[in-house]
């Protein structure tokens, strides 16, 4: 119940700082994305391709334990 309390003040204050009457940091909020999508979604896409190595060895794996248990 607390986190989920902190969850909703947290997102209210992001709300407010970056509303032009609030805090005014829309300007800095944007330049702040500006520069973190591009190395953001170099790190998801670093995340996916491990991922995808780590389900290729997954699944060939488990191609061989399923051939170990039929000639047993």
């Amino acid at each position: 119940m607390v986190s989920l309390i902190v969850g909703v003040v947290l997102c209210a204050f992001c709300v407010f700082a970056c509303l032009p009457s609030g805090l005014g940091w829309n300007g800095q909020v944007v330049e702040f994305l500006k520069g973190f999508a591009p190395v953001f979604a170099a790190f998801c896409g670093l995340m996916s391709i491990f991922i995808g190595f780590a389900d290729i060895k997954d699944k060939s794996e488990a191609k061989k334990e399923e051939k170990a248990s039929k000639k047993d």
